[in-house]
């Protein structure tokens, strides 16, 4: 398929930012134990399904993959920058990091035992955030894990001009209610287990939210 024209933006702006998000972004040791418990629990639950490697898609300077890789989970990483792919081989050169979309990702049909979507979708237009939950599921095998979490909000469309470091960045951002994203979570045929929202600024009104979900096996309906 064409690449969707936004994925431009996005690629152009984190290769601009690369350096700076590495050094201001917070490592998963240092978040909120309540994000720390999805990552953890995601992590036992791909482990005690074992249906396969976990795909951290959009997964930056590589840090999410290799707390996950800590954890015991055979995980790698891709992201749409390749300056983020770059500093991930850097960081992390035991991993397995490539440059790639989540709109059309080269993984085969069913092979993933989880996919974990870490902050990595908010930049994608809500009209096609279908296409890209079809990705997550066409590439995940049945009983395996999805953990995605992101910014929520009411349906802000947001175009900021720079960015970490204070960069110039040309993406937009989109935050979806929470339940907007559970309806196309379910639409893309997951079953979701678990929901957390947490407040983060409640000047600047942010919040943030996380999603564990599974695809149904073929016995078992969506």
């Amino acid at each position: 398929m064409t690449e969707p024209s936004y994925l431009a933006a996005v690629r152009e702006s984190y290769d601009t930012v690369a350096d700076d998000y590495s050094a201001l972004v917070k490592t998963p040791s240092e978040l909120d134990p309540l994000s720390r418990s999805m990552l953890t629990a995601f992590a036992e639950l791909v482990q005690a399904s074992d249906r396969g490697p976990v795909a951290d898609l959009g997964c930056g300077p590589g840090r999410v993959t290799a707390h996950m890789a800590g954890l015991g989970v055979s995980a790698f990483g891709i992201d749409v920058s390749p300056k983020m792919i770059e500093l991930a081989r850097i960081s992390y050169p035991d991993l397995r990091f490539s440059v790639g979309s989540m709109t059309a990702l080269e993984i085969e049909d069913d092979t993933l035992g989880g996919i974990l979507a870490y902050y990595s979708t908010h930049h994608t237009p809500p009209e096609l955030l279908p296409v890209v939950f079809a990705e997550f599921h066409r590439t995940l095998a049945p009983g395996g894990h999805l953990l995605l979490a992101g910014h929520v909000g009411t349906g802000e469309h947001r175009r900021p001009t720079h960015g970490y470091g204070g960069h110039p960045v040309s993406y937009a951002s989109y935050r979806l209610t929470t339940h907007q994203i559970a309806e196309l979570v379910s639409e893309a045929g997951f079953t979701i287990t678990a929901q957390l929202v947490q407040e983060r600024d409640e000047e600047l009104n942010w919040k943030f939210a996380s999603f564990l979900a599974y695809k149904p096996t073929a016995e078992e309906p969506a």
